[in-house]
């Protein structure tokens, strides 16, 4: 017998290799080659996807504004840039039972009155599916359901029934006839994507498609997948805590790093309109090392308290630990701290920590951060109903950051009182309710909020 040919493909960007290494010479990943059949070349497969295309020239192709799908819920729809577009092919990743089919059987069952709609489910059976839209208590009269794995049928009947929206759930249980690997390879997931997303293209279907996320939070299968797809969202989630996040990590439709917020309930996934409330505590007594700071997911400005504590090191060796902002960052703003406003924190453990698990990438935390860590290190809580956001530069200046308007109206409209903010990003016109004062040195800044602190202890 024949031994049957095989090659190497690698697990993140897909690429061949005739035999095996470390580092794939294509991504130059490490480790990530993996023995595979190969793949004979159907002629019939080849022929599709090379067929011809007129070449047009870019200024005589006609654009229409196409009208987008509402997803039947806000929070989703701000994800997505608005809603849903015509011939779209969505990538929503997340950790096993983090509530993925959840919402997605919820936007299928309002989505189901108005347009066509189609459930693949390639994990569950029908009657699972069933059962769990019961206990959901969602009108599923209208949905279409169909528990199949093979590529070719299920493109058969999204053919015969021109549905308006295809969930596939998930597209590392597909498998199609032109390849001879399992289902969940690198080359049947890309394979496999590659036609649902052609067939989105030429026959105007919304597609979204479920993937698995790996121990590393990455979605799993190779990257080329996500260079596949229109929009990239991720469905995150503390097991501990009922709230969940759908982020936009890429979208060509709209903004990315976009936020939607949800809380999980015994009746299915519930939209939360005011997520600033669950960033915050609600505590009625200022403690030491909490600050509170408007930070920007996407467009929109979310209130997160950022708590610090400092304890005397042990051993001599201080560390430094931070969940929800950088690390290095932390680092960097210690050392900044002990330059230009003399406060050094050599001796001290310091953790610093974003409520209920939000993380924070963007500078403009940096002066909360430095003031809730100032806080903590004197056992001195700022006054309360103060609000703080800045970026902090190397040389102790305070550098404005983007799109202030946006954050003081939303402390306005959450009742805080006071503002400290850069001077570049004091407001033209006065807030009502909201005093702002500004600063562009880390030492000033310090000194007017403990003097703010102060003049509140001491008053009657």
């Amino acid at each position: 017998m024949t031994r049957a040919k095989t090659v190497y493909l690698c697990a993140t960007c897909g690429g061949h290799s005739p035999k095996w290494q470390g580092q794939c010479p294509h991504c130059q990943s490490w480790n990530t080659l993996q023995e595979a059949l190969a793949e004979p070349r159907s002629s019939t497969r080849a022929q599709a996807l090379n067929a011809p295309q007129p070449v047009q020239l870019l200024g005589a192709v006609a654009t229409t504004r196409v009208p987008r799908t509402s997803s039947g819920l806000l929070e989703f729809d701000r994800v997505l840039g608005g809603g849903f577009v015509p011939g779209g092919v969505v990538l929503l990743g997340g950790d096993p039972g983090i509530g993925k089919s959840t919402l997605l059987l919820q936007a299928l069952s309002k989505l189901s009155h108005l347009h066509s709609v189609l459930y693949v489910s390639g994990e569950e059976s029908a009657q699972q599916v069933a059962a769990r839209a019961q206990r959901l208590k969602v009108d599923s009269s209208q949905v279409a359901l169909l528990a199949e794995i093979r590529l070719q049928s299920i493109q058969q009947v999204i053919e015969q029934r021109q549905p308006a929206l295809v969930v596939i759930d998930s597209i590392q249980t597909l498998y199609s006839d032109a390849l001879e690997s399992a289902p969940g390879s690198v080359s049947q997931v890309r394979e496999c994507a590659a036609q649902l997303t052609r067939l989105a293209k030429t026959q105007g279907p919304v597609v979204i498609l479920v993937g698995h996320v790996t121990k590393e939070g990455t979605l799993a299968g190779p990257r080329v997948l996500e260079h596949m797809v229109d929009t990239v969202l991720y469905f995150e989630g503390d097991g501990s805590s009922s709230h969940r996040l759908v982020r936009a990590v890429k979208n060509r439709y709209g903004a990315v790093n976009e936020l939607g917020v949800f809380a999980m309930t015994e009746s299915g996934l519930r939209e939360v309109s005011n997520p600033s409330a669950l960033f915050l505590s609600h505590g009625s007594v200022p403690v030491p090392g909490s600050c509170i700071t408007v930070t920007l997911e996407g467009t929109r400005p979310l209130a997160v308290e950022i708590q610090a504590l400092l304890d005397t090191a042990q051993g001599g060796h201080a560390r430094r630990l931070s969940v929800g902002l950088e690390q290095n960052r932390l680092a960097l703003l210690l050392a900044v701290l002990h330059r230009h406003a003399g406060i050094s924190c050599a001796d001290q453990d310091v953790f610093i920590n974003a409520v209920s698990g939000i993380r924070i990438a963007e500078p403009a935390a940096d002066l909360a951060v430095l003031l809730a860590v100032v806080s903590s290190l004197h056992a001195r809580p700022l006054a309360p109903g103060w609000i703080i956001f800045g970026e902090v530069g190397l040389a102790g200046e305070i550098r404005p950051v983007q799109r202030g308007q946006e954050r003081l109206k939303e402390a306005a409209k959450l009742g805080f009182t006071h503002a400290l903010v850069p001077k570049g990003n004091l407001p033209r016109q006065p807030l009502e309710g909201l005093s702002v004062q500004g600063v562009d040195r880390v030492a000033q800044a310090v000194a007017l909020a403990f003097e703010a602190a102060a003049a509140l202890s001491l008053a009657p």
